[in-house]
């Protein structure tokens, strides 16, 4: 069998093995995060969030057809197609690495010997199944999001230009150049992270065409490189359309045209344009502009997939972001505006003060017959600015997370090479460094980490050197050997991979200088573009996978290394052999075998249950604000694929402040009627009223909400605040408001039950708790006005109480949603005490259901979180019916939790859940439970809290500080607790453990 079947056999056996793994290991329904609105969306073919990823809706909405109508199975087999992708991914890296080791050991045109067979293919089996075990490639793997078909496509552009490297001395062997650029134009409607691959691609073309390359050659390679990444990022994808929508602009305002008129034109100008060029070029005979221009052709081709974002924008989908039915909307939504900028070269630190503002770039929106100026972009002048900013967040906390890390004081203002600290420290050791060793050294554990020494660090099993990193080693704690992320891997895969590096360059400059490039375009320069602030809500390795595959393909090389240099006195054939084993065990045998717990989420319906249960605690077409990711993209899935509550409106309060979002709020949705907002889009665009400051007028009492929104919507200028500039704008003139509560629509529209309607106020008084209002404030003034108790208005419990504007001693807890009720305010009562009981009793032991908690083989980090979620529903339910004397209620809720619930602790938010059910364990008699889950939670504590001791002592500075004072404040309060309960013993155990933790962190706890 010659060298050509071997390779693909070996190549498609790789697939088989990566994509059967990430098969058995997917998730069997909707995921966090992103993957509810993008299996939402790919169904029904509509616009997900900013710049959008149509090529990706549209495979994946390939993929649903497998499930056959049936509506359950539609997530599987989009996750399912993710791990086809990654699979896919593996095969193209396998003959990547093949390729390259093939280019270090054989000779032009030299037969390739067994022994060299043996150990290319060995180098490649082990270089793509070490990426196939790869921590954060096989996370994208299991989950039906972009990245895992952007990996794909990174690895078929590096695989066709080593394709076109292998044959660019034949006749058409440029074809392989145009397919590379039509599969990047693909790319751009899934990710852009394989454009990343265009100085690497560079690289290879200058070091084929160039047969002495020199130093000036490869710098102006290098120039070249990134000047064409340029291009395709700004020119092409950016400026196309920017060109566009000005043209359209002087259509439609200067010359009276349609819209779209523009648009027409200046595409025909630029098809007219390339087909003129390519026929000039074939004319005479120019074959680089030849090329030239028919790579920005193909790449336009393939970008041509964003047209589904127009057409589905125009459409009205339920999920429609920024609605870019326009081309200006349309701008904005691949521009990212959503999102803000960030400085990159120059720009202010974080204790820079702005000293003017400049207006910017005019932004325009769609009007009646004309485009509209929306506004200003607004750019400010600061008092000091810095070269390379990397610490350039005001945010409070941002702010004090930069001088803690640092060291500053309050007055000191960072210079470049603090600057640069931070770039070092941060935003490559912590956000780059720590995942890329995560993946080749092992893991601490999964916790969210931001910074500390025992949440998320790289780990490698070898206690000498991880104390050196982490302190102390000796009293690991649950938090690290109970977790499923306790992954050691012992630097193996990391010195294998080392090694080929090490033997690549020594024996193929280029082509390591190549793969290397791909590392640090597909690492290094993403840190550096992305400028990351600090306290991320979630970990983002996913971002640096492509460098990752790139030390993958060392990984490969490191079989090469090692039988040259271990076994070189072995016959080749036996020492290719040997090589291929001990790297086989060196990386992806023991990834696997440390990392399938950790990524085996096929028993894991957390979001799928989660999302549902939100939906059930809300009555029959009720209104539910909601306001982060995961309090949302679940519910946008169980509603739009599922067809779980299509009666409830979903109102998400961070997007509410934009007008096309509140557009599609006052449109039927599903089967929920248009939310009662009366206000006109021209009341709220954007740029109008897009925020209205406080300013008191000294009005004595509450006033009806009705004339706040009146004066708000006002257009007199005699309800406007002048300001200095001349203008007049809206503004609150107190923060006392009121609805008068019509009793008669409350009790008939069930919001109240009958029996609690003497408890129903006459009006609804509270105090607003911001000094502003912006459009989506305004918006829920206008529901709340003009509903009139119609439908039922509820909050996510996850929805920051900040959003709640005021209204937090009228909302009642049912589950994981507070109800708006106009009942008397119960002074005595704290947030956490106002409960509806019957309803929450029902939901819990009737209509929710708890994600396979109890059972499942793996809970990811949100996952493990929404355990306390679900213990507090049980808490509170359980002290609900207590306060209520309904014991026999409350045991059985106590059941149901024992039942359902998991008995292993996530952290310390899970155990200070299992505590809370310890008090009222023994408010039920149950001393017997209530006394096990008290030790077993001081058990934890000590545990946790020891090898804190132990950290702070190695390291001589207090570590673990908020768990720390949690842990032992919980402790001083079980022996509290237990010593009212009469179990003394139990009571002096647990005093005995606080004074012995107490005094082991005493030295660093300041002097009283």
């Amino acid at each position: 069998m010659n060298y050509s079947k071997i390779n693909n056999l070996t190549g498609w056996l790789c697939f088989l093995i990566a994509t059967v793994t990430y098969i058995l290991t997917l998730e069997p329904s909707v995921s966090f995060w992103d993957c509810g609105e993008f299996i939402a969306s790919a169904l029904k073919m509509q616009v997900v969030h900013q710049p959008g990823a149509p090529l990706f809706l549209m495979i994946q909405r390939f993929f649903s057809l497998f499930a056959f109508g049936d509506l359950t199975k539609i997530a599987y087999f989009m996750n399912v197609g993710s791990a086809i992708a990654s699979g896919a991914t593996i095969l193209f890296l396998f003959w990547t690495i093949t390729a390259l080791a093939k280019k270090a050991l054989i000779k032009e045109k030299e037969e390739v010997s067994q022994a060299n067979l043996i150990t290319i293919m060995g180098a490649g089996v082990v270089g793509a199944l070490a990426y196939t075990f790869s921590d954060s490639f096989w996370f994208s793997a299991v989950e039906s999001e972009v990245y895992a078909l952007s990996s794909l496509f990174t690895a078929i552009v590096f695989w066709g230009i080593l394709k076109w490297e292998a044959v660019a001395d034949e006749p058409r062997a440029d074809r392989w150049l145009l397919f590379i650029a039509y599969i990047m134009g693909l790319s751009i409607g899934i990710h852009l992270l394989n454009l990343l691959t265009i100085p690497a691609i560079a690289f290879v073309y200058y070091f084929k065409k160039v047969k002495n390359p020199t130093t000036a050659g490869i710098i102006k390679a290098g120039i070249v490189g990134i000047l064409i990444l340029a291009v395709v990022q700004y020119g092409i994808i950016q400026y196309v359309v920017s060109f566009g929508a000005y043209f359209d602009l002087f259509f439609v305002n200067t010359l009276g045209m349609g819209f779209g008129t523009g648009v027409m034109v200046f595409a025909i100008l630029l098809i007219g344009g390339f087909v003129w060029g390519i026929r000039y070029s074939i004319k005479h005979e120019k074959k680089i502009l030849n090329l030239s221009l028919l790579s920005v052709v193909l790449i336009l081709f393939g970008y041509s997939s964003f047209s589904m974002i127009i057409i589905r924008a125009k459409a009205n989908p339920n999920l429609n972001n920024s609605a870019p039915d326009n081309v200006f909307s349309f701008l904005g939504y691949l521009n990212r505006e959503q999102y803000g900028d960030r400085p990159l070269l120059f720009g202010p630190n974080y204790n820079s003060q702005a000293i003017n503002s400049v207006e910017g770039k005019t932004l325009y929106r769609k009007g009646a017959e004309k485009y509209e100026v929306a506004g200003k972009k607004s750019d400010y002048e600061y008092d000091r600015i810095t070269p390379f900013p990397r610490m350039y967040s005001d945010d409070a906390g941002h702010v004090a997370y930069y001088k803690d890390m640092m060291g500053f004081s309050d007055d000191h203002f960072p210079s470049l090479i603090d600057n640069i600290g931070f770039l070092l420290s941060y935003q490559t050791g912590q956000m780059y460094m720590r995942y890329f060793l995560w993946n080749f050294v092992g893991r601490q554990n999964d916790d969210q980490g931001q910074g500390s020494l025992y949440e998320g660090q790289w780990l490698s099993g070898i206690k000498p050197i991880d104390a050196l990193h982490l302190g102390s080693q000796k009293n690991l704690p649950p938090s690290i050997t109970e977790s499923n992320a306790y992954n050691r891997f012992f630097f193996l895969p990391l010195i294998l991979g080392l090694l080929g590096a090490i033997w690549h360059f020594k024996r193929n400059q280029k082509d390591a200088g190549i793969v290397a490039l791909l590392f640090f375009f597909t690492g290094m320069a993403i840190v550096l573009y992305l400028n990351q602030k600090p306290m991320e809500p979630r970990e983002r390795d996913y971002a640096y996978v492509g460098s990752f595959y790139a030390f993958a393909i060392w990984i490969g090389f490191g079989v090469l290394a090692l039988r040259e240099w271990l076994f070189k006195k072995l016959t080749p054939a036996t020492g290719g052999i040997l090589a291929t084993v001990i790297g086989l065990f060196a990386a992806p045998v023991i990834m696997a075998a440390q990392g399938w717990d950790d990524h085996d989420r096929s028993t894991k319906m957390v979001a799928h249950d989660i999302a549902l249960d939100y939906l059930q605690s809300c009555a029959p077409n009720a209104i539910l604000f909601t306001y982060g990711d995961n309090d949302t993209y679940p519910l946008w899935y169980a509603q739009e694929v599922e067809n779980i509550r299509p009666d409830i409106r979903l109102v998400n309060l961070s997007l509410f402040d934009t007008d096309w979002y509140i557009n599609g709020m006052k449109r039927k949705m599903n089967e929920s009627e248009p939310l009662p907002i009366s206000m006109n889009e021209s009341q709220y665009v954007q740029g109008v009223r897009d925020v209205m400051y406080y300013q008191n007028a000294d009005i004595a009492g509450n006033i009806e909400l009705k004339n706040i929104l009146e004066l708000l919507l006002s257009e007199n200028s005699e309800d406007k605040l002048p300001l200095n500039d001349g203008r007049k704008v809206n503004f609150i003139p107190t923060k006392n408001f009121k609805i008068t509560v019509d009793k008669e629509a409350v009790l008939k529209n069930g919001v109240v039950s009958p029996a609690d309607s003497a408890k129903i106020v006459p009006a609804i008084e509270w105090t607003f708790n911001k000094n502003y209002v912006t459009k989506g404030t305004l918006a829920m003034f206008d529901i709340l006005v003009h509903n009139n108790w119609k439908r039922p208005i509820y909050f996510a419990s996850t929805v920051p109480s900040e959003q709640y504007n005021g209204l937090d001693k009228y909302l009642y807890n049912e589950g994981l949603a507070l109800h708006l009720m106009p009942l008397k305010v119960d002074t005595a009562a704290s947030r956490n005490e106002l409960i509806n009981t019957p309803v929450l009793y029902n939901n819990v032991m009737n209509k929710f259901v708890w994600g396979n908690v109890k059972n499942a083989k793996y809970l990811d980090p949100q996952s493990s979180d929404d355990i306390s979620i679900f213990t507090n529903v049980f808490n509170n339910t359980i002290s609900g019916l207590l306060k209520e004397g309904k014991k026999e209620d409350a045991q059985k809720v106590v059941n149901r939790y024992f039942e359902v619930m998991p008995e292993k602790f996530y952290g310390m938010r899970s155990m200070m859940g299992a505590y809370f059910m310890a008090e009222n364990l023994y408010q039920l008699g149950d001393s017997k439970r209530a006394n096990a889950l008290i030790e077993k939670s001081a058990d934890y504590i000590m545990k946790e809290l020891t090898y804190l001791a132990d950290v702070s002592e190695s390291k001589k500075r207090f570590v673990g500080g908020q768990n720390v004072q949690l842990g032992l404040s919980f402790l001083n309060s079980m022996a509290r607790t237990t010593a009212e309960n009469k179990q003394d013993k139990l009571s002096k155990e647990l005093a005995e453990k606080f004074n012995l933790l107490e005094a082991r962190f005493s030295p660093f706890f300041p002097a009283q």
